[in-house]
């Protein structure tokens, strides 16, 4: 089957059907998020380091942010079907310049959002829900109020209206998206200061730079890169 094949067979499906395997998809998502920053935090942690569990609290906000996650999920799909959305689907070079703007125009999209949130009531109001974790743990990435996860796939939607972008960019995009998620949120540094200095690899947001935030909520506000915080003065080492 073929990509075109694949998002034909979607077109086709009722929506009956599209939820619950939209839903599906968010759940087994999460599932690998949490399966594997355990097993990162397992190989990586100090012995010292005490284990982490899961509240019964942490597991319901998780779950409203699946249940949203899938609304935009489906509210994307509708936005395709009825052609706001365009998709490119050709196996070409435009892959790797779409997947680049997909990456720097949310990294700065999210960055921008997430400095208004913290510098407006919006943090006592919204955001502070997520800052109650200072020393953040994989669930984490999902326990957002709801406002905000609405705000974070709302952001994704509308860049995927200002213009055309490849399916493969955009899965490949994702991956990434959810990478970086899974690594703000280990409470742990598995890369050495060594590596992490490296050329390009510095203005990456590893764990620690999104740990840092959580310590210190005046500071770096990027997700994937460093890249804004060091042009606007938030950034911190």
């Amino acid at each position: 089957m073929t990509i075109n094949d694949g998002l034909a067979y979607l077109l086709e499906l009722p929506a009956i059907y599209l939820w619950p395997v939209f839903l599906l998809e968010n759940i087994l998502i999460t599932l690998m998020v949490l399966w594997s920053g355990k097993i990162i935090r397992q190989y990586f942690s100090p012995a010292a380091m005490p284990a982490y569990h899961y509240t019964s609290r942490d597991w319901l906000i998780c779950g409203i942010t699946n249940v949203l996650n899938t609304v935009i999920t489906y509210l994307g799909y509708w936005l395709w079907k009825q052609g706001f959305i365009i998709i490119g689907t050709e196996f070409s070079l435009f892959i790797l310049s779409d997947l680049l703007i997909l990456f720097l125009a949310m990294d700065l999209l999210m960055y921008l959002f997430h400095y208004v949130i913290h510098k407006t009531w919006l943090y006592q109001a919204i955001h502070g829900l997520h800052h109650e974790a200072v020393n953040p743990k994989p669930i984490d990435l999902f326990v957002l109020h709801p406002l905000e996860t609405l705000g974070f796939g709302s952001l994704w939607l509308l860049l995927l209206l200002a213009s055309s972008f490849n399916i493969y960019a955009i899965m490949i995009y994702l991956m990434v998206n959810i990478l970086f998620g899974m690594i703000g949120h280990l409470g742990i540094e598995p890369l050495s200061a060594q590596l992490r200095s490296k050329p390009l690899l510095k203005y990456l947001g590893s764990s620690s730079f999104h740990h840092d935030h959580h310590q210190d909520i005046t500071r770096n506000f990027g997700f994937y890169t460093s890249i804004w915080d060091r042009l606007f003065g938030t950034y911190k080492s």
